[in-house]
């Protein structure tokens, strides 16, 4: 009979039990509803041991790749270690800053170097650790080929990390990051997927990375990035982005300006409205969104009317207070 451990306890299960019966059974109280695997309300996270592939169908292959699973119809014939989202212990590592460079007036790119192996999908986020404790989530437009970790960091008069980051973090200083976390991230396996890529401001970030691994993986179907700012000057990588266009054929960039002088070869409106515009049938699209949270829920509500599955819709909220739970020395 298999073992599951939750919260440091373990919990022998009968045969054929399922994880979300089992820990009930001994006391243990986790968050359920349908328990048929519909509502993914008992959703956990696999930190040691094997996933049946049965207690993974329904849910997005990017929770999948990460072993997130539905306790309710999880019966496991291995010994698991379990723990809910966002419960699993984190690991706080130093990382060397070694440029820092403005992309416009208000947003600059910080590349670092992580002291220890660091795995993640681009288009994950990272957590960035002020020595007083301050967090803040920022997400990467690097792929694993660079051997860097790239962050997009709008500055902001009033931010506290940001003004932090900007006025006394320089080129040779560490920090410390933690992560990675998020499932808004390119899988291949359908190459052959058109893909709708939505950023606005710095929310570009996460966007570039997808776009990059996606093409790196030889990803064949088009791909169309809308980023979008109230004005121009607030765009930035530009003309990278256009030289990427011509340096793939199924990648195409349309800039968007929502007000403002709008030049040539940009598009007038706000960035979500113009995709949706340009593509008005999604049915059999993965669509990808960073952004302000009302411009991505409104957005994935169109991309659904408009033929998106839900589970090819995706995006990630950012944490903005965390600790770490262990501290690299």
């Amino acid at each position: 009979m298999a073992v599951v451990t939750y919260e440091d306890q373990s919990y022998e299960l009968e045969s054929g039990e399922s994880i979300l019966v089992g820990l009930q059974r001994h006391g243990v109280s986790i968050p359920s509803s349908c328990c048929s695997g519909i509502c993914q309300t008992c959703l956990l996270l696999a930190v040691k041991g094997a996933v049946p592939a049965e207690a993974q169908k329904g849910l997005k292959p990017t929770l999948q790749q990460q072993n997130y699973f539905l306790a309710c119809v999880c019966k496991p014939t291995v010994d698991i270690e379990v723990s809910l989202p966002g419960d699993e212990v984190r690991h706080c590592i130093p990382a060397r800053v070694i440029e820092k460079e403005f992309l416009n007036a208000d947003i600059f790119r910080l590349r670092l170097v992580a002291d220890e192996a660091f795995d993640y999908f681009p288009g994950q986020f990272i957590r960035l650790h002020r020595p007083d404790g301050l967090v803040r989530s920022y997400s990467l437009a690097s792929i694993p080929q660079d051997n860097k970790l790239e962050l997009h960091v709008r500055h902001l008069p009033d931010g506290q990390m940001t003004t932090w980051l900007k006025e006394q973090i320089n080129v040779g200083d560490k920090v410390e990051i933690e992560g990675p976390s998020g499932d808004c991230f390119y899988l291949p396996g359908n190459e052959q997927q058109s893909l709708l890529i939505i950023g606005t401001g710095s929310g570009l970030a996460p966007m570039l990375g997808i776009i990059r691994d996606a093409l790196q993986k030889g990803h064949e179907g088009p791909i169309h990035l809308y980023h979008g700012s109230h004005k121009a000057e607030s765009l930035y990588l530009v003309a990278e982005l256009k030289a990427l266009s011509k340096q793939f054929g199924n990648f195409h960039y349309t800039p968007c300006v929502s007000s403002g002088l709008t030049p040539d070869g940009f598009e007038t409106g706000r960035a979500n409205d113009v995709a949706l515009t340009n593509h008005p049938d999604l049915k059999g699209w993965k669509v990808f969104l960073c952004g302000h949270p009302d411009m991505v829920a409104n957005t994935k509500r169109k991309a659904f009317l408009a033929g998106a599955s839900l589970n090819d819709i995706f995006s990630d909220p950012y944490l903005l207070s965390d600790r770490c739970a262990t501290a690299a020395k």
